[in-house]
């Protein structure tokens, strides 16, 4: 009698995964390359699923508190970690000691964009262009200053420094936006940050656009420079976002956020509103994204040693 009472009792199944709101944590605040791609890939999952997907920004701390929230989180697949290059791998490389493990401590569900770096410096300054900064920033050892959004960034700024046989000194800020506004009052004297934060107060006039860290010209900043047609020939660096869940999760449910997340960075339409933003797209499964994130903490290791930058 019991086993039939339980047997027509409703059980949760991975089929009908989701059947409540999702939440997507991201470690920046709004405005960050990563929080414009987890509001664009929640507004498709609740398209795909028919429910809610709310997103919950927790900058601030190299990204330590974002990542203790999901971890902290019930591993029911309802709690998705929006992660960047910066939590996801350069992390690994920059800190002796973490209070997560990037690899073991999260199951990959898919990449979802890649975005070369833009560098940007203050309106005032005596300089306009990438030789400028750099021939200034050598008159004045230890005087220039950059601001970082995130330790990715900051590993940007150290690779410009050794790649520039410059001495600028890192300021640190809790994201791209944040940083890129610190520019725009003169705080700092330049910052790296995403394509989409620079090129909108580029245009205003607040900030001026000196380079893309990347081997072509974004279609929406063509008048923006490549760092090698500036006068650094090969600097190139970008920043990329990859979702995750707890590696606790079932796998039923990883599965399915999987799929989803996939699918959704498939789409012609995610193709197109990430040309818009001057990224790209980047698709392929948890197998494809694991592969992806070790040779990422692999070569930003390679940069901490080559540009002597000092574990923190």
């Amino acid at each position: 009698m019991v086993s039939v009472t339980l047997a027509g009792m409703p059980v949760a199944r991975a089929d009908t995964f989701p059947s409540r709101p999702i939440k997507f944590v991201v470690p920046f605040g709004p405005g960050s390359g990563t929080d414009t791609s987890a509001r664009y890939f929640a507004r498709k999952l609740q398209d795909l699923t028919g429910q809610p997907v709310v997103v919950e920004n927790k900058p601030g701390a190299n990204g330590f508190i974002a990542v203790k929230s999901v971890l902290g989180a019930p591993a029911d697949g309802y709690t998705v970690f929006i992660g960047s290059n910066s939590t996801l791998a350069v992390n690994a490389a920059l800190f002796k000691q973490l209070p997560y493990d990037p690899v073991s401590d999260f199951a990959p569900l898919t990449m979802m964009m890649r975005s070369p770096a833009m560098l940007a410096v203050k309106p005032q300054a005596p300089y306009s262009d990438l030789k400028g900064l750099i021939a200034y920033a050598r008159s004045n050892p230890g005087k220039v200053n950059f601001g970082a959004g995130s330790a990715g960034y900051q590993l940007m700024g150290e690779l410009l420094n050794d790649a520039a046989s410059i001495q600028a000194v890192h300021v640190p800020f809790k994201g791209a936006a944040e940083a890129i506004t610190a520019v725009a009052s003169g705080t700092v004297d330049y910052a790296f940050a995403e394509v989409t934060a620079v090129q909108e107060l580029a245009r205003d006039g607040r900030v001026k656009a000196v380079a893309v860290a990347s081997d072509r010209r974004v279609p929406t900043s063509p008048d923006v420079p490549t760092a090698s047609e500036a006068g650094l020939p090969g600097f190139e660096a970008y920043t990329w976002v990859g979702a995750m869940v707890s590696a606790k999760t079932p796998p039923a449910e990883t599965a399915r956020l999987a799929e989803l997340f996939t699918s959704v960075s498939r789409m012609d339409e995610t193709r197109r509103f990430y040309e818009r933003l001057g990224a790209t797209p980047m698709t392929g499964g948890p197998a494809q994204m694991h592969e992806f994130q070790k040779n990422e903490i692999a070569l930003w290791k390679r940069i901490v040693e080559k540009a002597h930058v000092q574990r923190q």
